[in-house]
């Protein structure tokens, strides 16, 4: 609990350090009567907080013999960034608590940084060691983020979950390793197959991606 609550409130403050709201202030754009519309970010913010809160609750809703626990961290944090996904996600953990009578406090905290701010902060960790190394290219971002630092991170933090004493229920000790990098894969392919849907089709839905940066397009 308290290492939950210290990396809750470290991760918070420096998400709202970097002043996320800005980002949709930023990607604010003109309609065609010369009016400033809303954001595209607003679509997957708020759609992070009707559904994924669902996600995260439904193993305490039904009686399974074996929770799988669904995170959608990565893709969250590809969408809106490292600084808003992080309140995000926190705030995703306070509605799934709110959804399912037998979470508390404890375990919607467990939840929020274990499935949310920190898959999010090593999926960012990973995205910067990619730029660094491979520099901008569409192939690396929607493959190496999309899928295997998503993969990666989920998996990571999973383990580190584990170490901390958040054990699977209904998973032996010695299978739950292979139990977290199933569900880390799983997680991953659908955070890839979106990232690279909204790439071709809805890019302004995703914070990290830039035509300029990846397609090499010159602005105006």
């Amino acid at each position: 609990m308290p290492l939950e609550i210290a990396l809750a409130l470290a991760a918070l403050v420096s998400a709202l350090a970097a002043q996320p709201w800005r980002l949709l202030g930023s990607r604010a754009v003109a309609d065609a009567s010369g009016q400033r519309a809303a954001s595209p970010l607003l679509t997957p913010l708020l759609a992070t907080l009707v559904v994924l809160p669902w996600l995260w609750a439904l193993p305490t809703l039904h009686a399974m013999p074996l929770q799988l626990h669904w995170s959608g961290a990565c893709l969250v944090a590809l969408m809106l960034g490292w600084p808003l996904a992080v309140p995000v996600l926190l705030a995703v953990g306070g509605i799934a608590a709110l959804l399912s009578p037998a979470l508390g406090f404890d375990q919607a905290l467990g939840l929020a940084v274990w499935q949310g701010v920190v898959p999010a902060t090593l999926a960012l960790l990973v995205g910067v060691l990619l730029r660094r190394t491979t520099g901008t290219q569409l192939f690396v971002y929607v493959l190496g983020r999309g899928f295997l630092g998503s993969a990666l991170s989920l998996f990571a933090a999973g383990s580190l979950s584990q170490w901390s004493g958040h054990v699977l229920p209904g998973v032996g000790e010695h299978l739950s390793l292979v139990a977290r990098w199933l569900m880390a894969w799983g997680d991953a392919v659908v955070t890839g197959m979106l990232c690279a849907v909204f790439v071709a089709f809805r890019p302004d839905w995703l914070a990290t991606w830039s035509d300029a940066l990846y397609l090499h397009k010159k602005s105006g």
